[in-house]
């Protein structure tokens, strides 16, 4: 991978910005370039098409920016869009795995379940 490249980081909001620190704090020589997109906020109320739109729409911003990789750091986008977005650029990291094995980590018998609230009356279940 190229070293002069950012990383891109975006999010349907600010919230993103903790995991941006988190990158910051463990990679803090990589350069990065951070989307929020607080005038659509919140993804998780939209059409999965819409919100593979925006995906679309924020990764391509970011290729625009030279980035070398992308982190997902919206949940929304990650459960409904991170294939959309990974035919784009890879590596794509998104925030439902990493959590579901920090979630695991942290119990007692090894085994976690996680729920995501969605649009369209449904629940995705990992």
């Amino acid at each position: 991978m190229n070293k002069d490249k950012p990383i891109g980081v975006f999010d349907s909001g600010i919230g993103g910005l903790s995991v941006l620190k988190q990158f910051i704090r463990f990679l803090p020589y990589e350069k990065y370039v951070y989307l929020g997109d607080t005038a659509r906020v919140p993804y998780g109320n939209k059409s999965d098409d819409t919100v593979k739109r925006y995906a679309l729409e924020s990764t391509k911003f970011l290729l625009d920016k030279g980035v070398k990789m992308i982190v997902v750091a919206c949940n929304t986008v990650s459960a409904v869009a991170l294939e959309t977005v990974s035919k784009l650029l890879r590596p794509v990291i998104g925030m439902i795995v990493p959590a579901a094995i920090a979630a695991i980590r942290a119990t007692i018998n090894g085994k976690s379940a996680l729920s995501e609230p969605c649009h369209n009356k449904q629940r995705k279940i990992y």
